[in-house]
């Protein structure tokens, strides 16, 4: 029960009340005991001084008792609770208003009364004789004779009765009232105290269980994000609001892990697989070529060394593309941004396919407007991305077909346009055309669709170009593939 942080902040609510109200109540009994004793002491300050001026007690060095005696008889009728007495010029106790034998001490500490005198800050605490070690408020006057201290009149102002009468006031319908008034004022902020914690706790008891489903998920369940949280308005929802971000977090980076691995398995495959094919056949015509080689004609020893020259440079190709697409995922490679003429670097290109095009009797057409600017982007990699688009649409274009490279203006931009009149991409292929290793199938003269490095490469290029490569294709039309870079400013 007590691992909860609700109970935990509702004992210490309680152990906080329980120790304020017990202080409260100590220092309001002791205040206002205290209180009463200044008062007392205020009201009867002269009384001893009054005593002396009006009653000779000590006449040369001898107690008057017939003096005495009229004082205490008088004093005990006015005041019962007055207790009075007479001490020497040391303090000792000469006589007492009730019976001498009662007086527990026989002197009385001058150091108070002193104060008294002086006019120290009331109140001021003297020593009681019915009880050693006692104190009690007084009124002090010294008795002179021809400018000596005789003695002093001491009176204490709270008797034997009067401390009684105090312990019963303990007891008093106001005393009770107060501190029934008290426990109600610490029992109403209990419950103030209860119902903040239990709606401070409450969200953090949803957010626990939504961090404990979570993990039983085996995070793969991110609460969703409440939408009422995007402005938070306290610590608590700022947290809720973290732990959401963070869990949608850990779930997506799990996601890529999964799909990392998931892609590390499939290139290892992909990887074997492509690599043992050229493989394996640049092998059987080397072995052919060494074990029948007076057996064969020139001719047929050209042709297989021509088929393993095919071979060993898809090879060499592959692993050149598995390189590249290995340095621009890791970022090692970056983009060294120059200006150039877009629309000459499309015609070099276009030019450099001119011959493989004639062959396939494919016509590569270049659409330029005339108004086309500059762009600020790495020459070499855009020229790397139009080969792999133009080579692309060359090996799935059918004879007769037209590839297009269309530059198009568009305010502080450049669109560029690789487009065919190929047989196009399934719609549910499209998602995938730009992972590593994927094939769209065969080509159109039975070539296998290649590697599937070329079009990954392109899309990461143009992703560290900022833009992206976009595909659009219909089924036996074609199939256009769009980027967008920059143009540049002269300003």
């Amino acid at each position: 029960m007590l691992r909860s942080l609700f109970a935990k902040l509702v004992l210490v609510l309680f152990l906080l009340l329980c120790v304020t109200g017990t202080v409260l109540l100590v220092s309001g009994m002791y205040s206002a005991h205290m209180y009463q004793q200044e008062v007392s002491q205020k009201l009867n300050r002269e009384l001893a001084s009054y005593i002396a001026r009006e009653h000779v007690l000590i006449e040369q060095g001898r107690i008057r008792q017939d003096n005495l005696k009229e004082l205490f008889h008088r004093a005990m009728i006015i005041n019962p609770s007055l207790e009075l007495y007479l001490l020497d010029a040391q303090g000792h106790v000469l006589a007492h208003s009730d019976e001498l034998d009662n007086a527990q001490s026989v002197q009385v500490s001058l150091q108070p009364v002193q104060a008294l005198l002086a006019g120290g800050e009331l109140p001021i605490m003297g020593d009681d004789p019915q009880q050693a070690g006692r104190h009690k408020v007084f009124s002090a006057a010294p008795i002179m004779q021809d400018g000596a201290v005789q003695g002093y009149i001491y009176a204490i102002l709270g008797s034997e009765q009067v401390s009684h009468v105090s312990q019963l006031l303990q007891n008093s319908y106001i005393l009770k009232w107060s501190s029934f008034a008290l426990a109600l004022a610490l029992l109403l902020s209990f419950g103030a105290g209860l119902l903040i914690f239990y709606l401070l706790t409450r969200r953090l008891a949803t957010l626990k269980q939504s961090m404990d489903v979570f993990r039983a998920s085996n995070f793969e369940n991110p609460p969703e994000v409440d939408v009422r949280q995007l402005d938070p308005i306290d610590d608590i929802d700022s947290m809720t609001l973290t732990f959401q971000q963070m869990a949608r977090r850990i779930h997506s980076q799990m996601t890529n892990l999964q799909q990392t691995d998931s892609l590390r398995r499939e290139l290892v495959a992909n990887v074997s697989h492509d690599l043992r094919t050229p493989l394996s056949s640049l092998k059987g015509y080397l072995e052919t070529l060494l074990l029948k080689d007076a057996e064969i004609s020139e001719q047929e020893r050209r042709s297989y060394l021509e088929i393993a020259h095919r071979h060993a440079d898809r090879l060499s190709r592959l692993v050149i593309e598995l390189f590249e697409l290995a340095k621009l995922e890791a970022n090692e490679i970056q983009p060294q941004l120059e200006s150039f003429s877009l629309a000459e670097l499309v015609f070099d290109v276009a030019q450099k396919f001119q011959l493989r095009a004639q062959q396939k009797q494919i016509e590569i057409r270049v659409e330029v407007e005339a108004d086309i600017p500059f762009v600020d982007a790495d020459l070499g990699m855009i020229e790397r991305v139009l080969d792999n688009l133009i080579d692309n649409a060359l090996r799935h274009t059918p004879a007769n077909g037209v590839v297009r490279l269309q530059l198009i203006r568009q305010q502080d931009q450049v669109d560029v346009l690789v487009a065919d009149t190929g047989h196009g991409i399934e719609a549910d292929e499209l998602p995938h055309i730009f992972k590593r290793f994927y094939r769209k199938g065969e080509s159109v003269d039975g070539v296998g669709a290649g590697a599937g490095l070329g079009l990954a490469i392109a899309h990461r290029i143009v992703e560290l170009h900022g833009s992206t490569l976009s595909v659009s294709s219909y089924r036996h039309q074609g199939t256009v593939f769009e980027f967008q870079l920059p143009a540049h400013s002269f300003a």
